[in-house]
């Protein structure tokens, strides 16, 4: 598990994973070749995946953003696994989940303006196989967006 030196360098580092190592160390009280050491350590453990970049599809012409609620034909053995491959076929689906319940899947899909939606709709998305139900719901405004843990 992680002590408490590996959480002052995770609670940096999901700040601001840019910072060069030598300024992060600095920041969580470490020596640099310490702070090096544990982010390779957390590498290595599969806590740290990747450092991503995060794109503002808004400022990009994207202004619509729909999540679907997806009910699938649960009668298909492979429904689900060829629903999603589907899905990720589709540039305009952003992220895709599945759960356990009344709705099996969820896709947040993003477009340009409303045409653009009502056209990726209804010739990409009403077109994944073994859809028995789908629900849109519109989004208006994120209220908050943050993927850092309380470490």
């Amino acid at each position: 598990m992680l002590d408490d030196t590996d959480k002052r360098i995770l609670r940096r580092f999901q700040t601001d994973p840019t910072l060069p190592i030598a300024e992060l160390a600095h920041l969580a009280g470490v020596s640099t070749a310490t702070c090096a050491r544990r982010l390779q350590r957390m590498r290595e453990a599969g806590i740290l995946r990747a450092v991503t970049t995060v794109i503002d599809w808004a400022a990009l012409g994207y202004s619509v953003e729909v999540s679907l609620r997806v009910q699938l034909d649960k009668t298909q053995p492979r429904a689900f696994d060829e629903f999603l491959a589907a899905a990720r076929s589709v540039p305009e689906v952003i992220e895709a989940q599945t759960f356990l319940g009344q709705v099996d899947a969820r896709l947040s899909v993003i477009a340009r303006d409303m045409p653009h939606y009502q056209q990726v709709y209804r010739d990409k998305l009403l077109t994944l196989p073994h859809i028995a139900d789908v629900e849109a719901l519109m989004h208006v405004a994120r209220v908050k967006f943050d993927e850092t843990l309380p470490i």
